[in-house]
């Protein structure tokens, strides 16, 4: 049902299902690349970790964005308000 427009609709091209899959093939095969390319050039490293791994630097970003989504549920769940927080003051 969503994917029927009516024809005065403008389609654009991330509309279509097949294009969308593209993107997300092209970005695996560019991820692909650049690990594949870590192997062959020197890094000038700070930290023996950093030359034994693969794709280090991909791998400590991705694990850092799932650990501060993760936190952040964490905290939400600390630090939210009630929906009538704000209502609750005009008890004068």
């Amino acid at each position: 049902m969503a994917d029927q427009q009516k024809p005065d609709e403008k389609k654009y091209w991330l509309d279509d299902q097949n294009n969308v899959k593209k993107i997300i093939w092209a970005l695996y095969i560019v991820c692909g690349l650049s690990v594949i390319a870590d192997f062959f050039y020197h890094k000038h490293v700070h930290y023996a970790a950093e030359d034994w791994i693969p794709g280090m630097y991909g791998w400590y970003g991705f694990i850092g964005c799932v650990f501060l989504v993760l936190s952040a549920k964490v905290l939400r769940k600390i630090l939210m308000r009630d929906e009538d927080y704000y209502d609750e003051a005009d008890d004068d």
